[in-house]
């Protein structure tokens, strides 16, 4: 009787969803890398990871939504982001600033929902092959995401990429125990 009752509440127990998100479009994105790395470290969840190239969205145009409504792949994405229970999302800086790609699709998710991001918990990272990590972009998103829903229960720059990131693992111990420890405190918040 009681491996039938305990087998029935792990059957009840609903799986959590995390989405990672590479905020660039390249084919190679260091953001998209790291997302799904520190998204690999979280215990006991679904992840989903989305490749802003598998998305096509025209330039946000006020026109183009009048015009034509939501694409079909907008929709898309804003149901992945709706029906997940938290983020980690690392941030490509491109001239100090989101990426093209990024900044589009969030521009297209806002018109869908301004809270974008539903107040679920989110992991921000970014990352660069430079000593500060994005960091011109991390301080844009500590600024806006609170004001889209953005439920912000950690976030890092990773700084020297290419350095610190080897061969599909984080080498350097002191940015690997820092992102172990938001790992901890997303995973709690979840």
């Amino acid at each position: 009787m009681f491996i039938f009752a305990s087998l029935t509440k792990l059957k009840q127990k609903k799986m959590k969803k995390v989405l990672t998100i590479g905020g660039s479009s390249s084919k190679a994105s260091i953001n998209k890398k790291l997302a799904e790395y520190t998204g690999q470290m979280i215990k006991d969840v679904e992840l989903n990871h989305i490749d802003l190239n598998d998305y096509e969205l025209p330039l946000f145009s006020i026109d183009i939504e009048k015009e034509s409504g939501f694409p079909d792949d907008l929709v898309r994405l804003n149901n992945q982001v709706e029906s997940s229970d938290g983020f980690v999302v690392s941030l490509a800086e491109h001239n100090g600033a989101y990426s093209a790609a990024f900044k589009n699709a969030f521009d297209w998710l806002s018109r869908m929902e301004s809270k974008v991001w539903r107040n679920k918990p989110m992991l921000l990272l970014s990352t660069s092959p430079g000593a500060r990590g994005g960091q011109s972009v991390m301080e844009i998103a500590l600024s806006r995401f609170p004001r889209n829903g953005g439920n912000i229960i950690g976030y890092s720059t990773f700084p020297s990429f290419n350095e610190n990131f080897v061969d599909g693992e984080i080498v350097n111990p002191v940015l690997k125990e820092k992102i172990k420890g938001l790992v901890s405190d997303f995973s709690e918040s979840l």
